[in-house]
């Protein structure tokens, strides 16, 4: 974020979590490495970065919600407070690709299994003669050259002579790319029970747990016919291109191939993941409102592929609310392109703006802070840093009223929301996760600070 105040240019800088262990550009130690798939954790170490990946998915899991809920663009904050309500039931594991290939894929799976391609291959060796069914040039030149008069008299004592005999090979492209698809099938499955044990009862989880066993068992008979494993970026042959069922298996090959790239990408950038969660977080908090009328909201555009943590950009503000008992209006701003002097002091990336059109008062500005951290922060002095801050702020004269402030950072299993201030400034600091008992109480406290602020 760029700024700037009093004419002086302020940057505020991200540097992404490292991919490995001792990352460069600037020089980190001590960061935990997103853990490989099919790795039960053994140690510490481990079990706090397979925590780590768990609580990213979830996030992750909120935020791809809402690609469905863009379907119908009249719905989208009811649709998405839907889902968002769903993942407060952590019995009620959430939507991945692996889910969507588990519904989808075994009618496939089961066709192929039946009907695994293979074709004849031809070689040349020496074959009884009683059995000799073709003979190619090569055949015949051997034969000749045989001592004796007649066939028998060539074939020698064991009645052999050279001729083309076909076997049959199932190691083919399309097989290969069979193999590599239910290989990493298993594994992505098994990465996804892992982190839903708690919803081993659930229907997903058996659908999963369907997949991973069929996809296991097909994998084994591959292996026993001799086909080998495709390399990731094979160019299709015409059965991958034409045939219905090889071709549906390649699309879904290539998904789970993209997902890893994708998962290595949004490890390194958590904290971008980690703020769009927050703003539709607050979006959902206001909409429940019962007084709460959205009157304008910015076309939100969703990516195929996350760009540096990011899965949808939109336009400035993203949501405008009017509160018609209250009568004041609420903008929802992330990421602003140029934001003021005051959020450039506060060095917030998000913010609510409050006016009342009734009234010729200064509009209120609420810095919202989404800090991520692998590790639990300390929320008490982050709240009563964040204070002190908004305290010397409200020195500083300004078209804007800027008293309030908002701090969203991940609970890590342990929700929590305090209250800090600093003679006329306040900051609420919520600790939540995206799923589970966490997310309620988060989504709780952050809608107690939204109905008890904007009357402030």
């Amino acid at each position: 974020m760029s700024g700037s105040f009093r004419g002086e240019v302020r940057k505020l800088l991200l540097h992404p979590y490292p991919k490995r262990a001792r990352d460069q550009n600037p020089s980190r130690e001590g960061f935990p490495i997103r853990p490989p798939l099919n790795n039960e954790p053994r140690t510490a170490d481990e079990e706090f970065a397979s925590d780590t990946l768990r609580r990213m998915n979830e996030v992750l899991a909120r935020i791809q919600e809402l690609e469905d809920a863009l379907d119908d663009p009249s719905q989208i904050w009811p649709r998405l407070r839907g889902a968002w309500k769903r993942a407060e039931d952590e019995a009620d594991p959430r939507m991945s690709e692996i889910v969507r290939q588990a519904r989808e894929i075994s009618p496939v799976l089961k066709d192929l299994e039946k009907r695994i391609r293979r074709v004849l291959r031809r070689t040349r060796e020496l074959t009884p003669l009683d059995r000799v069914q073709e003979m190619d040039r090569a055949s015949m030149l051997w034969l000749s050259r045989q001592p004796g008069r007649t066939i028998a008299e060539r074939a020698g004592p064991a009645q052999r002579i050279l001729s083309t005999v076909r076997y049959e090979n199932f190691d083919t492209l399309e097989n290969r790319v069979f193999h590599s698809y239910v290989r990493l099938a298993a594994l992505v499955a098994r990465e996804w029970q892992r982190e839903h044990r708690q919803a081993h009862g659930s229907d997903r989880f058996r659908l999963v747990d369907t997949l991973r066993l069929r996809c296991r068992a097909i994998a084994c008979d591959l292996e026993a016919l001799g086909v080998g494993l495709a390399e990731p970026g094979t160019t299709p042959n015409y059965v991958l291109m034409q045939d219905r069922g090889y071709r549906t298996v390649r699309q879904n090959w290539v998904r789970l191939l993209r997902r890893e790239r994708i998962l290595d990408d949004l490890w390194a950038w958590q904290a971008q993941t980690w703020t769009d969660f927050a703003v539709l977080a607050i979006v959902l908090a206001i909409d429940e409102l019962d007084e709460a009328r959205p009157i304008a909201q910015s076309p939100i555009v969703w990516r195929q592929e996350a760009f540096k943590g990011r899965w949808f950009d939109q336009d400035r503000p993203l949501a405008v609310f009017w509160l018609e008992e209250t009568g004041r209006i609420v903008e929802v701003q992330a990421r602003p392109e140029q934001p003021g002097p005051l959020l450039t002091l506060a060095r917030a990336h998000v913010s609510l703006r409050v006016t009342d059109p009734t009234r010729t008062e200064l509009p209120r500005r609420i810095a919202v802070w989404t800090p991520h951290a692998m590790q639990r922060m300390d929320i008490q002095v982050g709240g009563e840093d964040a204070a002190s801050r908004l305290s010397e702020i409200g020195q500083v004269a300004s078209g804007e009223i800027m008293r309030d402030g908002l701090i969203l950072t991940p609970a890590q299993g342990d929700p929590q929301h305090l209250v800090a201030s600093r003679g006329k400034a306040h900051v609420d600091v919520i600790a939540l996760d995206a799923s589970g008992v966490s997310l309620a109480l988060g989504m709780e406290a952050l809608r107690e600070f939204i109905r008890r602020d904007i009357w402030r």
